[in-house]
């Protein structure tokens, strides 16, 4: 633990918070329902369990961690336990914060929640804070300029110098507002280790090629992806 974020025992949840947010964060927090009427669900994107939160003026939002594919089969909402420093919600949120004092565009992390539900399984959620006016690139693929997807492939470029590698680059992780892009949804990301091989980055890049051909087809990737590695690699022509 670091002296930015405050660990809570409640019952049998645990809970970190930034200690920069103003706010009483309890277990309950982490319940859609208890938010009643201040609660609506994120609807782009993603397996649902995201709602956004107004918690007395300030926008949120809360992801509960839901297992897709095969898995979900098995369980929907559990993982396997195997300490606390393994826990998603609390690797996210401390990735989170370490990216927000690199200054990089990612929503601030306001608290992360996990429960043992046996033994061997938890169950878990996190709280960020809302980006304002941002819309996922999957709704606006076609509406971007050269110049926008130039700015795109600089600022996952600025990622990637930090040694950031997302585990799902996508289409709906990257949002928009304006003339800028932020990056979301950390989940089983990580600051890589100093002289770690660089595969892990065009592995990030051909998995979102490979969302933006799944969104907005071939002929939307070949019309943009050349700008936006004009702008990962540096070069002068956008």
């Amino acid at each position: 633990m670091t002296e930015s974020e405050i660990c809570k025992r409640e019952n049998s949840s645990s809970l970190l918070v930034n200690s920069e947010f103003s706010g009483d964060v309890t277990e309950d927090w982490f319940v859609a329902e208890y938010w009643g009427s201040k609660a609506s669900p994120v609807g782009s994107g993603g397996r649902g369990g995201a709602w956004f939160i107004n918690a007395a003026g300030q926008q949120l939002v809360l992801r509960e961690y839901l297992r897709g594919g095969l898995a979900s089969h098995i369980s929907r909402k559990t993982y396997t336990y195997t300490g606390e420093h393994n826990v998603r919600s609390f690797s996210e949120f401390r990735v989170l914060k370490r990216m927000t004092s690199m200054a990089l565009p990612v929503p601030r992390p306001v608290a992360a929640w996990f429960r043992k539900v046996s033994p061997i399984q938890y169950r878990a959620a996190i709280i960020i804070e809302r980006i304002q006016g941002a819309k996922p690139l999957a709704d606006l693929i076609d509406m971007l300029s050269g110049a926008d997807w130039y700015s795109l492939g600089q600022t996952i470029r600025r990622f990637h110098d930090a040694g950031v590698r997302h585990a799902d680059l996508n289409c709906f992780n990257v949002l928009v507002v304006e003339k800028d892009f932020f990056l979301i949804d950390f989940d089983k990301g990580c600051i890589m280790p100093s002289g770690s091989r660089s595969n892990w980055k065009t592995d990030n890049l051909n998995r979102f090629a490979r969302s933006l051909r799944k969104v907005g087809g071939d002929a939307a990737l070949n019309q943009v992806w050349d700008s936006f590695l004009n702008g990962y690699e540096g070069s002068s022509t956008a």
